[in-house]
Protein backbone atom coordinates (compact mmCIF):
# COMPACT_ATOMS: atom_id res chain seq x y z
CA UNK A 1 0.00 0.00 0.00
CA UNK A 2 2.58 2.27 0.29
CA UNK A 3 4.42 1.87 -2.73
CA UNK A 4 0.88 2.33 -4.17
CA UNK A 5 0.50 6.26 -2.44
CA UNK A 6 4.78 6.69 -2.91
CA UNK A 7 4.30 6.10 -6.54
CA UNK A 8 1.07 8.69 -7.07
CA UNK A 9 2.62 11.09 -5.13
CA UNK A 10 5.52 11.20 -6.91
CA UNK A 11 3.79 11.01 -10.31
CA UNK A 12 1.39 14.05 -8.73
CA UNK A 13 4.76 15.80 -7.82
CA UNK A 14 6.35 15.45 -10.93
CA UNK A 15 3.39 16.59 -12.78
CA UNK A 16 3.25 19.79 -10.14
CA UNK A 17 6.63 20.49 -11.27
CA UNK A 18 6.06 20.09 -14.52
CA UNK A 19 3.21 22.79 -15.12
CA UNK A 20 5.12 25.13 -13.11
CA UNK A 21 8.09 24.82 -15.71
CA UNK A 22 5.30 25.43 -18.33
CA UNK A 23 3.63 28.13 -16.42
CA UNK A 24 6.80 30.03 -16.40
CA UNK A 25 8.20 29.32 -19.59
CA UNK A 26 4.93 30.25 -21.54
CA UNK A 27 5.06 33.51 -19.42
CA UNK A 28 8.64 34.19 -20.25
CA UNK A 29 8.36 32.47 -23.67
CA UNK A 30 11.65 30.43 -23.06
CA UNK A 31 10.48 27.16 -24.58
CA UNK A 32 8.13 25.99 -27.01
CA UNK A 33 4.73 24.37 -26.75
CA UNK A 34 5.42 21.29 -28.50
CA UNK A 35 8.88 21.00 -26.09
CA UNK A 36 6.48 20.98 -23.02
CA UNK A 37 3.82 18.58 -24.81
CA UNK A 38 6.58 16.24 -25.39
CA UNK A 39 8.22 16.71 -21.81
CA UNK A 40 4.88 15.63 -20.64
CA UNK A 41 4.33 13.12 -22.98
CA UNK A 42 7.97 11.78 -22.02
CA UNK A 43 7.36 11.53 -18.17
CA UNK A 44 3.84 9.57 -18.60
CA UNK A 45 5.77 7.22 -20.51
CA UNK A 46 8.23 6.61 -18.44
CA UNK A 47 6.18 6.45 -15.61
CA UNK A 48 3.80 4.16 -16.98
CA UNK A 49 6.44 1.68 -18.28
CA UNK A 50 7.58 1.85 -14.46
CA UNK A 51 4.67 1.17 -12.84
CA UNK A 52 3.71 -1.90 -15.55
CA UNK A 53 7.22 -3.32 -14.55
CA UNK A 54 6.33 -3.60 -11.39
CA UNK A 55 3.49 -5.22 -11.51
CA UNK A 56 4.99 -7.68 -14.24
CA UNK A 57 2.97 -9.38 -17.36
CA UNK A 58 -0.51 -10.30 -16.34
CA UNK A 59 -1.05 -14.47 -16.20
CA UNK A 60 -2.35 -15.52 -19.33
CA UNK A 61 -5.43 -17.87 -19.25
CA UNK A 62 -5.77 -20.88 -21.51
CA UNK A 63 -8.47 -19.94 -23.70
CA UNK A 64 -9.39 -23.86 -24.17
CA UNK A 65 -10.42 -23.96 -20.64
CA UNK A 66 -13.71 -23.70 -18.73
CA UNK A 67 -13.66 -20.92 -16.21
CA UNK A 68 -14.05 -22.54 -13.01
CA UNK A 69 -17.75 -22.42 -11.19
CA UNK A 70 -17.54 -19.29 -8.98
CA UNK A 71 -17.46 -21.94 -5.51
CA UNK A 72 -17.47 -25.45 -5.71
CA UNK A 73 -20.57 -27.17 -4.30
CA UNK A 74 -21.16 -30.96 -3.68
CA UNK A 75 -24.34 -32.87 -4.23
CA UNK A 76 -25.38 -30.79 -7.17
CA UNK A 77 -26.67 -32.18 -10.19
CA UNK A 78 -25.06 -30.74 -13.03
CA UNK A 79 -26.21 -32.77 -15.71
CA UNK A 80 -30.07 -31.67 -14.92
CA UNK A 81 -28.70 -28.36 -15.22
CA UNK A 82 -27.47 -28.54 -18.94
CA UNK A 83 -30.59 -30.52 -19.35
CA UNK A 84 -32.39 -27.60 -18.61
CA UNK A 85 -30.26 -25.54 -20.49
CA UNK A 86 -29.70 -23.14 -17.89
CA UNK A 87 -26.48 -20.55 -18.82
CA UNK A 88 -23.87 -20.08 -16.52
CA UNK A 89 -24.77 -16.38 -15.35
CA UNK A 90 -28.21 -17.67 -14.91
CA UNK A 91 -27.78 -20.21 -12.49
CA UNK A 92 -25.61 -17.77 -10.86
CA UNK A 93 -28.94 -15.40 -10.62
CA UNK A 94 -30.52 -18.16 -9.56
CA UNK A 95 -28.08 -18.62 -6.62
CA UNK A 96 -28.77 -15.26 -5.58
CA UNK A 97 -32.31 -15.81 -5.65
CA UNK A 98 -32.16 -18.45 -3.17
CA UNK A 99 -30.26 -16.36 -0.81
CA UNK A 100 -32.90 -13.79 -0.60
CA UNK A 101 -31.40 -11.02 -2.64
CA UNK A 102 -32.90 -8.25 -5.01
CA UNK A 103 -33.03 -8.19 -8.33
CA UNK A 104 -31.08 -4.44 -7.33
CA UNK A 105 -29.01 -6.19 -5.02
CA UNK A 106 -27.79 -9.48 -7.72
CA UNK A 107 -27.59 -6.47 -10.50
CA UNK A 108 -24.85 -5.08 -7.88
CA UNK A 109 -23.44 -7.97 -7.09
CA UNK A 110 -22.69 -9.58 -10.62
CA UNK A 111 -21.98 -6.09 -12.21
CA UNK A 112 -25.30 -6.18 -14.76
CA UNK A 113 -27.92 -3.88 -15.18
CA UNK A 114 -31.50 -4.70 -13.20
CA UNK A 115 -33.21 -4.97 -16.56
CA UNK A 116 -30.41 -7.88 -17.34
CA UNK A 117 -30.74 -9.78 -14.01
CA UNK A 118 -34.87 -9.25 -14.55
CA UNK A 119 -34.51 -10.93 -18.11
CA UNK A 120 -32.25 -14.01 -16.49
CA UNK A 121 -35.00 -14.25 -14.00
CA UNK A 122 -37.63 -14.54 -16.61
CA UNK A 123 -35.90 -17.12 -19.00
CA UNK A 124 -35.27 -18.91 -15.34
CA UNK A 125 -39.01 -19.20 -14.72
CA UNK A 126 -39.60 -20.50 -17.64
CA UNK A 127 -36.67 -23.39 -17.83
CA UNK A 128 -37.39 -24.60 -14.29
CA UNK A 129 -41.82 -24.37 -15.21
CA UNK A 130 -42.40 -21.74 -12.22
CA UNK A 131 -44.82 -18.81 -11.40
CA UNK A 132 -42.35 -16.41 -9.49
CA UNK A 133 -38.90 -16.63 -7.90
CA UNK A 134 -39.81 -18.68 -4.65
CA UNK A 135 -41.17 -21.57 -6.77
CA UNK A 136 -38.36 -21.04 -9.03
CA UNK A 137 -36.00 -21.77 -5.79
CA UNK A 138 -38.26 -24.34 -4.27
CA UNK A 139 -37.82 -26.44 -7.68
CA UNK A 140 -34.30 -25.71 -8.15
CA UNK A 141 -34.24 -27.79 -4.49
CA UNK A 142 -36.11 -30.11 -5.70
CA UNK A 143 -34.09 -30.99 -8.85
CA UNK A 144 -30.83 -30.82 -6.61
CA UNK A 145 -29.51 -28.11 -8.92
CA UNK A 146 -29.16 -26.27 -5.41
CA UNK A 147 -28.77 -26.55 -2.11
Amino acid sequence: MRSIVLTFGLIILSCLILFEVAKFSLIKHTLPIELMVGIFAALFLVIGILIAGKRGPAPAREPDKEPASPSPVFGIDQQKIDALGISRREYEVLQEIALGLSNQEIAAKLFVTESTIKTHISSLLVKLDAKRRTDAVRIAKELKIIN
